[in-house]
């Protein structure tokens, strides 16, 4: 009775062809490249998202420690 190997390469496999659906993508090199660059956006995304609904609060905590902080004329 053969055994089957369920390792990495096998799940390597099945993921590029299931990106081959979309994709003619041959090499491993072009599929973590495509996986970088869509992880990179998300994260710059997120982050303006974020600094832009927080930049205000930030802006008005460092400006209330300043006045608090500024010697009395």
């Amino acid at each position: 009775m053969p055994k089957f190997n369920l390792s990495k390469n096998f799940a390597d496999n099945a993921h590029l062809q299931s990106l081959n659906k979309f994709f003619s993508i041959k090499s491993q090199k072009g599929v973590t490249m495509i996986e970088y660059a869509l992880i990179a956006s998300l994260v710059a995304v997120a982050s303006i998202v974020i600094l832009g609904t927080l930049g205000g609060d930030v802006s008005a905590i460092f400006t209330h420690i300043a006045t608090t902080l500024a010697p009395a004329h």
